[in-house]
């Protein structure tokens, strides 16, 4: 399995670092089109949508993607596309909290499926804005979500003694969920550093929410955002559960599908955006 994974994730890296510092930001759009458009039929599958159900998902987000590329919106979208994501991962991710994965198979699979496609779209378009950014912009997002999920592993096994979601993901502590928001704003710290004191291609996300809001702001939304990482992974979590499946597919050997690799990303690049335009 160990080996499994370590191919998986060469191959992987491989492909998607030449894309992400391409001078050029359709290849990283165009990679990442692809890989959502498979997170959608996963979703379908996920949600009760059989077969060729779940493939039309898939082709109709790509389709979605494909025509927010057409139009320019993968370097520059509507400011209404950000706070449509934060609607629906504000209030829909509490939707589904408070439902579980009891009460998530009771909503009607409509709803379900379209929240998703949302949301992924919505990541999506993100995902393409941030790189059309600039690589210091798109990746101290990125490291925003990395950082929060192994300063709660560390911190969760460290002093975890509160479960945060038994029923959803029984390993996530209270004390994990502090320890992700320290780890991040530990980042945010370095990251200005790093900005003011070495030439970058563009501003940071906390340079930007540093210029925008001040220290004060940064901290606020630095940490509301390692929040919502924890709520992009527990409603993945939560909605396997329902379905009885363990991972989302079994597209990436040794990972699972690419849910299972990008929950945690889905709300927090639409909900930096936001935070950053406003």
């Amino acid at each position: 399995m160990l080996k499994q994974r370590v191919i998986t994730a060469l191959v992987l890296l491989a492909v998607l670092l030449p894309a992400l510092f391409a001078t050029v930001a359709w290849p990283f759009a165009v990679l990442t089109l692809v890989m959502i458009g498979a997170a959608g039929w996963e979703w379908g599958r996920l949600n009760g949508v059989a077969g060729g159900g779940a493939v039309a998902l898939g082709l109709l987000l790509s389709a979605a993607c494909a025509v927010a590329l057409w139009a320019g919106w993968a370097k520059q979208a509507p400011p209404a596309a950000w706070w449509v994501a934060t609607l629906v991962w504000v209030l829909g991710g509490a939707l589904a909290l408070r439902a579980g994965p009891a009460g998530w198979p009771h909503l009607p699979k409509t709803l379900r499926c379209a929240v998703g496609l949302v949301a992924l779209w919505t990541a999506w378009l993100a995902l393409a804005n941030a790189k059309a950014s600039g690589v210091n912009f798109i990746l101290s997002i990125f490291c925003l979500v990395w950082a929060a999920d192994i300063a709660a592993y560390f911190g969760g096994r460290t002093f975890g003694k509160r479960k945060l979601a038994l029923a959803i993901s029984p390993g996530k502590s209270w004390e994990g969920v502090w320890s992700g928001m320290v780890g991040v704003l530990l980042l945010a710290a370095l990251w200005l550093a790093i900005d003011r004191h070495w030439g970058v291609d563009t501003a940071s996300l906390y340079t930007r929410l540093d210029e925008r809001h001040g220290a004060v702001g940064l901290v606020l939304i630095a940490i509301f955002l390692s929040a919502m990482s924890v709520v992009g992974d527990l409603v993945e979590s939560l909605v396997k559960r329902s379905a009885g499946a363990k991972d989302s597919s079994n597209l990436l050997p040794g990972h699972g599908g690419v849910l299972d690799r990008i929950d945690a990303l889905l709300p927090v690049f639409p909900l930096a955006l936001a935070m950053s335009s406003i």
